[in-house]
């Protein structure tokens, strides 16, 4: 072993030594390509009617619905952890839910009320609000649908132009599409320059697949009964592709997006990478329920560090190329990271 040992030391190494940067954790840290902060998270919360209430979520654990005046604390702590963004969705009684969805651009609904509220008392906040038919259907659906169950393309953008001029009138800062309905987004542009909204911005859902991870996410806002066995492959993209989504992505800025989502996001890095290199623009990431879920699941049977791995998700996510994740580790990962 000692001759080996010699041998070896005799040997001519190339200059370079990749370990040499390596070797402790200052010199790892001074030389690290991409990092993480609070500001780099949003937290999706979920609104109910009343007053206060605090509802668990059983799909989603650590996850609850809250009445707007609990939601108002809950932001403050989170707002001290120092995120700077959050994202809302309701989750409104089945007697308002219609078969076109019109309570999602009631100007005093929930949400509405909610963005207002979040914007009196936090006015530096940054609230994401979603655009989607989903959670106001009876059937579930992100849109209208015609006798045959089909979803109408241009009847659904008309009643999603006129929900998200209801929240540009309730102050919401990014409104968010995410029902992938063909021309949306010049639709809500074209509405929202002619209602003199000129900063609003809108983050567009440009590639949101068809994907089997969102099931913890509609049981939280309400929608999974009402959609049942049906599904919404004939809108969000085939997890098959990778092209179609530079097209959707290229379609939504010419239509005047200014922000851009790919959901799911640890299953589609290749799809954020892709998105980030060829158009140089802030690319949105949603780390969604069920990768939530699974994470939650595994360290629940103790088989791995939680916080180490939850790290190296959201860290993967970043170096893809993503400006900022939805995640619904936001708050546990500041606390970590503080």
């Amino acid at each position: 072993m000692k001759k080996q040992m010699k041998n070896i030391s005799k040997q001519n190494f190339p200059t370079l030594r990749m370990r040499r940067l390596r070797s402790d954790a200052s010199m790892r840290k001074l030389i690290m390509e991409t990092s993480l902060s609070p500001h780099n998270l949003i937290q999706p919360m979920f609104v109910i009617e009343g007053k206060n209430k605090t509802e668990k979520i059983t799909s989603l654990p650590g996850i609850n619905r809250y009445s707007i005046d609990n939601l108002l604390k809950e932001v403050r702590k989170i707002m001290s952890l120092g995120i700077i963004a959050i994202a809302l969705f309701p989750k409104i009684s089945n007697k308002l839910k219609t078969e076109d969805g019109a309570e999602a651009f009631n100007e005093t609904g929930l949400i509405q009320e909610c963005i207002k509220r979040i914007k009196n008392k936090f006015p530096n906040l940054i609230v994401i609000s979603d655009v989607a038919l989903d959670p106001f259907t009876s059937h579930g659906q992100d849109g209208v649908l015609d006798k045959r169950g089909y979803i109408l393309n241009d009847e659904t953008n008309a009643i999603l132009l006129k929900q998200a001029i209801s929240h540009a009138k309730a102050g919401s800062d990014i409104i968010a599409p995410s029902d992938m309905m063909d021309g949306r987004i010049k639709v809500i542009r074209n509405g929202l320059e002619k209602n003199k909204f000129f900063n609003a911005k809108l983050l567009s859902y440009s590639a949101k697949y068809a994907s089997n991870y969102y099931g913890p996410f509609r049981d939280a806002v309400g929608s999974a009964n009402s959609l049942g066995k049906a599904d919404k492959k004939t809108y969000q993209m085939d997890y098959s592709n990778k092209t179609e989504a530079l097209r959707e992505v290229d379609l939504d800025l010419r239509e005047g997006a200014d922000l851009v989502m790919v959901k799911p996001a640890l299953p589609y890095l290749d799809i954020i990478s892709s998105i980030k290199e060829s158009y140089k623009i802030p690319v949105f990431a949603y780390h969604v329920s069920g990768e939530y879920l699974m994470i939650k699941a595994v360290a629940k049977n103790k088989a791995i560090n939680e916080q180490a791995l939850v790290l190296e998700t959201l860290t993967s996510i970043r170096r893809a190329g993503a400006s900022s994740i939805l995640t619904y580790y936001a708050k546990e990962v500041a606390q970590w990271l503080n």
